[in-house]
This record gives C-alpha cells, structure tokens and sequence, in this order.
C-alpha cells in the first residue's frame, strides 16, 4: 500500500506578498495530490482570513472527505493551529498539548488514519506538530510528545508517522527520535546531518519542515515542492514524502 504524505506550514494561506490567497494552497495541494495533508498556521475565524474555516474551506476545494483541526493559539478574534485533511477515514484525533510555561501554545494533532488493505484494514498514527521557536523548548516538547500515551502506548510495529513544522534549524531533534525508533525522511541523504530544505521560501536555507517514522513502514522518497507558486504562496515550503505501508496479514 503506497502512502503520500505532505506537511506544509501555509501561514495562514498569506503569502510573502502578503496577500491571503487561498487558491494558491488550494492549486499547490491539488498538484502533488497527497493521501494526507498536515497542515500548519491553519486559521478558523480570524479577521486575516476573511474570518473563514480555513480547514473545512481547504478540504471542500480538494474533496477530502476527512478534515479535523487542532486549535492551539487563541487570538483576539478567531483562532489557529494544526489541520489534517486525509482521503481516508480519520477513527480518533486527539491534540496533544506541547505549550511550555508561558510561551506560545503549541500542540501535535494525534490522528488514527485506518487504510483499506486485504481483509483488514491498516491504521497508521499520525502526530502533526508545531514546536517552538527555542532550542530548548522543542527538546522539552518533544519529550512531552514521546511520553503522551498516544506515542508511548503504540506498538513498536504500528505504523507512525510524526511530521511538521518543527523549527529545527541544526536538526538535533533525530537525537531525540532516534532512540524511540523514528527514522527520518527529510534528511537530505541517509546518515546526513542536513535536512531538505524549506524555509524561506523563496530561498531556502534551513530544513524546519520534517518527517518522522517507524514500525511496518517504509520510505521511497522525500522531496520539497519546487513550484514557483510554492515560492510566494506561504513561508514554508511543503514536504512531500511517499511511503510503503506494510499491510498487517503479511506482517
């Protein structure tokens, strides 16, 4: 069974120009087609986006027929956070709180995505996260992550993939993932130090965007988009990476 993942930080659907623009993340979402979609920075009610659920709005141009938000951030009118469009049903979501002290609330949307395959079906857990802008904030937060039931409680050969806009400029974070089991699939080569790179946009000189994963799963490969619109439409660029999912029956 062939998975395509995308994580994107869409901040906002505002582009570089500072323009809301929906249809930009609508087309470049369109044009790599993924069997699920973590999105970052996702908007629901906020004046800045034309006080729009951002997610269902996102979900409904591109016909997935699952969608669950994760709210983090609370404004002075509306609210942000993480969202998870998936082709396939969506059995449980849960949100994981990351927020440290004081800081800027953060949060990892737990989704269990079930995929049809043989006699039964194959459930691949899903975290999409948003840590910190401080070093040591996004050790703490991944610490909380790996100890939350949700990822502490897995089978080791469950299907997991944790992926998102993780603020990792050194990549030190795989010494934290490594030893849970996690591979990752944004390393510019296996055994690299540097990760695919994403931000800015327009001229990418750090890999922030990434993706994580174990047990009955297997990559094929990861890229970034390299569409000229992906340059203005947000930030961040997206990350695509398809995977190999092993079905159970033949485990």
């Amino acid at each position: 069974m062939l998975l395509r993942v995308l994580t994107y930080n869409i901040h906002k659907a505002i582009g570089t120009d500072r323009r809301f623009a929906p249809e930009r993340i609508v087309a470049i979402l369109r044009r790599y087609d993924p069997d699920i979609a973590l999105l970052q920075e996702v908007d629901h009610g906020a004046p800045r986006s034309n006080s729009i659920d951002l997610a269902a709005h996102l979900a409904r141009e591109l016909n997935y027929d699952h969608h669950v938000v994760g709210l983090n951030v609370t404004l002075k009118r509306g609210r942000y956070g993480n969202a998870t469009l998936s082709r396939y049903p969506i059995g449980r979501q849960h949100n994981v709180d990351l927020t440290i002290g004081r800081y800027k609330p953060r949060g990892a949307q737990h989704t269990r995505i079930t995929i049809p395959g043989g006699r039964q079906t194959i459930a691949v857990d899903v975290f999409n996260v948003h840590l910190g802008l401080l070093a040591q904030l996004r050790r703490r937060q991944v610490e909380l992550l790996l100890a939350a039931k949700g990822v502490e409680h897995l089978a080791p050969d469950t299907a997991c993939i944790v992926a998102g806009d993780m603020n990792d400029w050194r990549g030190l974070l795989r010494r934290q993932f490594q030893p849970a089991g996690f591979a990752c699939a944004t390393d510019h080569r296996p055994g690299s130090n540097w990760s695919i790179k994403t931000f800015p946009s327009a001229a990418p000189t750090g890999g922030l965007d990434k993706v994580f994963y174990r047990g009955p799963i297997r990559l094929i490969r990861a890229h970034r988009s390299r569409l000229k619109l992906a340059q203005v439409a947000s930030d961040h660029l997206p990350v695509i990476a398809e995977f190999e999912i092993t079905d159970p029956q033949h485990h």
